[in-house]
């Protein structure tokens, strides 16, 4: 009969060898399904339109006036104050709360219309200009945090305090991977050429639900996944006795305590050991044409950069990976916005429209949903100085622009309208959990079926809140 040491009796122990045993079920049930390839039981609940996600997330906030939200009726007030009745007493940042004044800053950049029904788009963004076609911009999105921390949680998990599950953690947990020898959730972090804000591992992160769901950071190195590599010296066949026995002591401590992460380790151990042949394969880009590298721009060819992370985002996306996340650095522009809003254009204009091409191209565009943009907007009114030809935009969440492409949105399509300043939302506001929600809906989830319970509570990515934005939808 075995034993067990008191000493090792804890809370999870306990519950788990009492005779309710719904520890070991759940346990068992995990087990009984391939750890990275089922989707939860009941999943899809609807048919999808999309099978996976490319998100553009664009750190440090990309300003909106600048870009995508035209107001040509600024020009003859550059300089004026912005009217009280605009601000509405809203709350502002430590940076400008305490500002003598807000002048009015009016883009210094030429926009116009591009693709069948006729987009509004800054000639920051030629080639972003000519995939119009294929593009939901939204302009009407708004969401809770004024500072970049909270906002970026927010953006990834829908609450604001650390903790929570990544979108691509949600998605990873509901529909599995497509690819057993890759993860099902990867990012890939590229740093731009203006200023940066901290970026958190956790934006990434599992959260409450199993670890194996959180995503896999690729980098660019002779070793995209840190100790993937075998020591020197070390066969593969050595690593794989080696893990069978591992196996085997973790399986006992399984049995014995019934932790669900245990299991976790015992299914990341054999993907990391699958992915030593899938990884080295799919970061090779030595096979990629030239017409590759020419339409993903100059930066192409350099590890880690923009334009080669989008390549290795159409091969993820190739190769089955469900959930595939680009962090790009450095849009924090509280001031000379235009010199490097402009810098930052040059670097992801181009691979971000060459993405969709290369995904229409490869017949993928129609269930693959790309999505781009940051965690707020920016203000109409200058932080700091404003001259003739410069100024600086600080944090703004009333309301800012987003695009999505493929995967059963409307493409051509402008959804949402703000007010004369780009202050406040005129029309058809989308709140972060409206675009959790419709992404989900997108991939064949109801958002509030899609649920973890934890701590008592039944949890989800939209919380209480969100709603499918019907208007994005092809």
């Amino acid at each position: 009969m075995q034993t067990t040491n008191p000493l090792d009796i804890t809370r999870r122990y306990f519950f788990h060898r009492t005779a309710t045993g719904l520890g070991a079920a759940a346990l068992g049930s995990l087990l009984g399904r391939d750890s990275q390839a089922a989707a939860l039981p009941g999943l899809p609940h609807h048919t999808a339109r999309a099978k996976r996600v490319i998100y553009l997330f664009q750190h440090g906030a990309p300003s909106q006036l600048d870009l995508f939200d035209y107001k040509p009726g600024l020009a003859p007030l550059r300089g004026q104050e912005l009217p009280d009745s605009i601000r509405r007493g809203q709350r502002l940042t430590g940076m400008t709360a305490f500002q003598a004044n807000f002048p009015t800053a009016p883009s210094v950049f030429k926009f116009a219309r591009h693709g069948p029904d006729g987009m509004w788009l800054s000639e920051l963004l030629p080639h972003t200009a000519r995939a119009a076609g294929h593009l939901c911009l939204i302009r009407s999105l708004h969401t809770e945090a004024i500072n970049h921390d909270p906002a970026v949680t927010f953006f990834q998990t829908g609450f604001q305090l650390a903790g929570r599950p990544s979108m691509g953690a949600w998605v990873s947990y509901g529909l599995g991977s497509m690819n057993q020898d890759l993860p099902a959730f990867v990012v890939l972090v590229s740093q731009g050429k203006g200023a940066s804000q901290a970026l958190a591992d956790r934006a990434w992160g599992s959260g409450f639900l199993p670890t194996r769901f959180q995503g896999v950071k690729f980098r660019a190195a002779a070793d995209p996944v840190l100790y993937l590599s075998n020591p020197e010296g070390y066969e593969p066949a050595a690593r794989r006795r080696f893990l069978d026995d591992l196996a085997k002591l973790n399986t006992l401590k399984q049995d014995e305590y019934q932790d669900p992460e245990i299991a976790t380790r015992i299914a990341q151990y054999e993907m990391a050991f699958r992915m030593q042949t899938s990884v080295p394969e799919l970061t090779d880009l030595s096979k990629e044409p030239q017409s590759t590298f020419d339409l993903y721009g100059p930066d192409a060819r350099t590890p880690g950069t923009y334009a080669a992370n989008c390549i290795l985002a159409r091969r993820l996306a190739e190769r089955g990976v469900r959930f595939i996340q680009l962090f790009h650095r450095g849009w924090d522009q509280h001031g000379n916005l235009p010199r490097d809003i402009r810098k930052q254009c040059e670097q992801t204009d181009q691979p971000s429209a060459a993405l969709i091409e290369d995904l229409k191209n490869r017949g993928m565009l129609d269930d693959t949903l790309v999505i781009w943009g940051g965690e707020f907007g920016r203000t109409v009114y200058s932080q700091g100085e404003l001259t003739h030809d410069n100024y600086g935009r600080d944090h703004h969440p009333r309301c800012f622009s987003l695009w999505m492409a493929g995967g059963g949105v409307k493409g051509g399509a402008t959804y949402g309208e703000t007010d004369d300043f780009s202050y406040n939302i005129a029309a058809n506001p989308v709140s972060v959990f409206d675009l959790h929600a419709t992404a989900l809906h997108l991939l064949g989830v109801d958002h509030t079926k899609l649920t973890f319970k934890f701590q008592g509570r039944h949890y989800r990515l939209t919380d209480v809140h969100g709603q499918v934005v019907r208007g994005l939808l092809a």
